[in-house]
Formats: C-alpha cells, sequence, structure tokens
C-alpha cells in the first residue's frame, strides 16, 4: 500500500474549543490497527489530555461551530461517533453508509455530512436528534469534503471517477458534477467561498475550482503523494499534505503557486490551523507524532509525542479558540511600544498640586506685606 493510500484510509484530525475563550484543543483520531482511538490535545500547552476509545478504524472529524461536539467516522464499523467535549466520552454512535470517511459539519451546526467510500454516497445527520435523515448518491469513493461558508453547497472528492459532486444543501441531491485530476481525495473551500482547492492524489497537483461557474480556473503543482488541504482562516494560503516527501506545500492563493515547501514529520496525514491562523498543526501517520509550525514563518516549533499510532486527517477541522502566543513553541510576540503621551493626573495628584499652589501664594503674600512694613 502507498503511503497516499495510508492517508485515504487514515484518520483525523480537529481542532476545538469547549469555550469561546478557552484555549483550543486538538482531536487526532487514530487509525493503525485495534487502536480506534481518538487523542485529545490541549493546544495551549502541546500535551495530551485524554485518550477516547472510539469505533472501528475511525478515519474524519468534524466539529460543530460551538465546539461542543466532535463527530468522528469510523470506516471499518460504518458508523459515526459522537463526542461530547465537555467530558470527552462518547454519548451518541450513528449507523453510517458502508466505509465511512470524510466529515463535515454545516455553519449553522445543523447537519454533519458524511462521505461513505464504501456504498458512493454521503449521510446527511440532524445533530438536533443524532440521526441520518437523507442518503445522497455521488460519484465513486468518495472521500473529503468541504462545506461552503453560506452553508448551500457540499463538495465531494470522488476518489475513482476522478470528479467532484456539488451537493445542494437545500435538496440534498448533486446539482453539479466538476471533473478534476486523477484520484482526488480531499478538499477544501476559502473563507470567502469563491473557490474550492481539491487534492489529486493520482496527479500530484491541486485543483482549483471556481465556485461561481463550478469550473476548474487553475492547477497546482505540489509534493508527492498529496494527500490532506487546509486554508489559512484569511484565506490567502493553502497548507497541502505530501505523504510521499514528508513536506506540506503552501500554495499563494492569490498566484496559485507554491511559495514554501516544509519538511515536517512522516506521512503528513492530516492538516489543520487554530482558528487566528497562528498556529498550522500536521498530524503525522508515518511516525505517530504531531508538527506545530508558526505559520507567521512556517518554521517547526513544536513536535508533539505521545499520540495513538496511525494519526492523520481527513476533513474539516477549525472551530474557536485563540492560539497560544507565538504559537506554543515559537518566541512570544514582542512587548509593546512604550507610551509616548503622559497620564493624566489623579485626584490626589491633582489636590496636591492645588494645595502647594495656594501656601506658595500665602508665602508670596507674607512676603509682601513684610516688604510693605
Amino acid at each position: 500500500m502507498s503511503k497516499s493510500m495510508g492517508f485515504l484510509l487514515g484518520c483525523s484530525v480537529a481542532f476545538i474549543s469547549v469555550l469561546a475563550n478557552a484555549a483550543p484543543f486538538a482531536y487526532i483520531t487514530n487509525n493503525a490497527s485495534s487502536t480506534n482511538t481518538v487523542s485529545v490535545i490541549d493546544v495551549a500547552t502541546d500535551t495530551i489530555i485524554a485518550t477516547i476509545t472510539v469505533g472501528t478504524h475511525p478515519v474524519g472529524a468534524g466539529v460543530t461551530p460551538n465546539g461542543a461536539r466532535v463527530y468522528v467516522a469510523n470506516e471499518q464499523s460504518a458508523s459515526v461517533s459522537v463526542i461530547s467535549t465537555a467530558t470527552n466520552t462518547v454519548i451518541a454512535t450513528i449507523p453510517a453508509g458502508s466505509g465511512p470517511t470524510g466529515v463535515a459539519v454545516t455553519p449553522d451546526g445543523l447537519h454533519v455530512y458524511v462521505s461513505n467510500l464504501g456504498s458512493n454516497t454521503v449521510s446527511v445527520i440532524s445533530t438536533a436528534t443524532n440521526t441520518v435523515t437523507a442518503t445522497i448518491p455521488v460519484g465513486t469513493s468518495p472521500r473529503g469534503l468541504a462545506v461552503t461558508p453560506d452553508g448551500s453547497r457540499v463538495y465531494v472528492a470522488n476518489g475513482t471517477s476522478n470528479n467532484v459532486s456539488v451537493i445542494s444543501t437545500a435538496s440534498n441531491t448533486v446539482s453539479a458534477t466538476v471533473a478534476v485530476g486523477s484520484f482526488p481525495v480531499d478538499a477544501a473551500v476559502t473563507p470567502d467561498g469563491t473557490y474550492v482547492y481539491v487534492v489529486n492524489d493520482g496527479g500530484n497537483s491541486v485543483s482549483v475550482i471556481a465556485t461561481a461557474t463550478n469550473t476548474v480556473t487553475a492547477t497546482v503543482p505540489v509534493g508527492s503523494g498529496p494527500g490532506p488541504v487546509a486554508i489559512t482562516p484569511d484565506g490567502t494560503r493553502a497548507y497541502v499534505g505530501n505523504l510521499g516527501i514528508n513536506t506540506l506545500s503552501v500554495i499563494n492563493t492569490a498566484t496559485n503557486t507554491v511559495s514554501a515547501t516544509v519538511t515536517v514529520g512522516n506521512d503528513p496525514e492530516g492538516v489543520g490551523f487554530t482558528t487566528d491562523g497562528r498556529c498550522v498543526y500536521a498530524a503525522n501517520g508515518g511516525d505517530n507524532t504531531v508538527s506545530v509550525l508558526n505559520a507567521a514563518t512556517n518554521v517547526v516549533v513544536a513536535t508533539i509525542t505521545g499520540v495513538g499510532p496511525g494519526p492523520g486527517g481527513v476533513g474539516l477541522f477549525i472551530t474557536p479558540g485563540a492560539a497560544p502566543a507565538g504559537c506554543a513553541g515559537a518566541p512570544p510576540p514582542p512587548p509593546p511600544p512604550p507610551q509616548s503621551f503622559q497620564p493624566i493626573p489623579t485626584l490626589n495628584e491633582w489636590g496636591l498640586t492645588l494645595l502647594f499652589g495656594l501656601l506658595a501664594m500665602l508665602g508670596f503674600r507674607q512676603l509682601r506685606r513684610r516688604k510693605l512694613n
């Protein structure tokens, strides 16, 4: 089995925070044989704080916008585990199609779309009831999928049919099919919703789809065996994990060219950002580590060990929560410059000034009287 196929059957990372003001957590699925767990990383300290048992061969993960739940696709048990982030326990298990792989949550948090690799369908889950409310036929071997920011469409990468199915969420039907490169495996939408970046594992490239026309407007060459893709919160860059050469390709979305290549751990199967865009997390399925990058410099500032065997990533995995200053291992930002203005005197300071002024005036009058006498 190739390294890139390891991504296709691989696991996922999900960044979440329980509270909007809390530091985010990374929920990383571990899919190696008989592991069947999710490792929880506290992004503030880059330490593992919990390990959660889920279904068999967990692959994709997606989080609700409020950070309260994580939905994990269990490929070999044909189910989706629902994790409560308040307790880090599984609170529900939902039957899905054959071989569930990718997970994407709608921006309103009401529905979860899960690609089923074995049955060539997408299951639609209601988060209110944790039940499947619709099943949508798509292309063959669907894998990664992504929802537009307005929640109106879902783009599904169909591996063996070399195309992308566009689902209208209003009707839960396929409204368009877009031909892309060879063996598409993952997709990510820009924050403004104008473009979709689709990774083609077979062609070592990324197809850029304009959502206004559902046509490919650019093809970007990347490294060998590309798998996961994630776009920065400001939409300026797309990061692609290259499993064949253990790197991340950084695509400038303004020019659709690779502006940097960053070496990380073995087989980067998952890529994601904290919501402020300061930190990049790459889950390395080949050496069971997670690389932490400072997004401003594209320098690896920490390597997290102790996650389960076979960590990786399929799906969109960022939710609210600010990263630590300087992205954990990076130097903290410089202190603010000194104030150039004079501080306003306090009431006590004004009183002392007035008192000294009165005393000086009385002293001056006393001296004047002596001179006159």
